[in-house]
């Protein structure tokens, strides 16, 4: 494994496989790890997905329910490390007792992409825009770059602004992605 980090990508989201059981175990042991060797700037978080329900167990002696608040895998024998991926931090996480190896091919960790990662609700980005409705943004990439026109309307998760653009003489409203404009 010579250089397993060439793209020099940085800091990202893998997925490690583990014995059915393991998650939580191979969560504290890498954690261990980490503090006792100090590797906070190359692995800094680890996560076993859960997601939390309330399930009646049973009754009381007056007949109501009880309830117990119970956490399910979402995703069993899976355990998610945002990391820095070297030779090191792959020899690392891969000698832990219930690792069985990485998601990708062969020995090759392949990293989650942003979609992934928010899709599984493990990490959101807050955005922030430095316009609003009304202000006159220029169109910095795709098809329509370079093409100047006013926001008329922000979607609610600051995702997609809808702008209205002159286009053969008439103003077309267009729906972008908000991270492809910028005020003017």
């Amino acid at each position: 494994m010579s250089d397993i980090n060439e793209l020099g990508t940085g800091m990202n989201w893998y997925v490690a496989h583990t014995y059915s059981g393991y998650e939580n175990k191979v969560k504290t042991n890498l954690e261990k790890i980490v503090e006792n060797r100090g590797l906070k700037h190359l692995i800094s978080d680890i996560r076993v997905p859960v997601q939390k329900t309330v399930e009646v167990v049973g009754t009381d002696d007056n007949g109501n329910p009880i309830k117990k608040e119970v956490e399910h895998k979402i995703f069993p024998s899976y355990v998610l490390i945002k990391m820095i991926m070297t030779d090191e931090t792959w020899h690392i996480v891969r000698n832990i007792r219930g690792v069985t190896g990485f998601v990708g091919p062969g020995s090759k960790p392949v990293p989650l992409t942003d979609e992934e990662v928010e899709a599984m609700g493990v990490e959101t980005r807050v955005i922030t825009l430095d316009y609003d409705v009304g202000d006159s943004v220029t169109v910095t990439s795709g098809p329509l770059k370079g093409y100047i026109g006013t926001v008329q309307e922000i979607s609610e998760d600051k995702k997609k602004i809808k702008v209205l653009v002159s286009m053969f003489g008439r103003e077309t409203p267009i729906e972008l992605d908000s991270d492809i404009v910028k005020k003017n």
